[in-house]
């Protein structure tokens, strides 16, 4: 996770925080599940979305690595 997702998460309405963090913990097993989204105009972004929240996130397949870039409210998520 980077250092700025890691600030946009933790500066969300506490309630949220668990379940954000637990989705965003499951994708170290499956990132391209049935419930995210490969963005279009990048090659290995995807969005997971949990409730009102984004989850930006890519994709390394030959490292195995999985690196959240951006954790958002859905009106906020996809602006720079």
């Amino acid at each position: 996770m980077t250092h700025s997702a890691e600030r946009e998460l933790n500066a969300l309405p506490k309630p949220i925080v668990p379940v954000l963090w637990e989705r965003i913990k499951a994708l170290a097993s499956e990132p391209k599940s049935k419930r995210s989204k490969k963005l279009k105009g990048a090659e290995k972004a995807y969005r997971l979305r949990i409730r009102d929240y984004r989850v930006i996130y890519t994709v390394d397949d030959e490292e195995r690595l999985v690196i959240v870039t951006a954790v958002r409210h859905r009106k906020e998520s996809y602006r720079g």
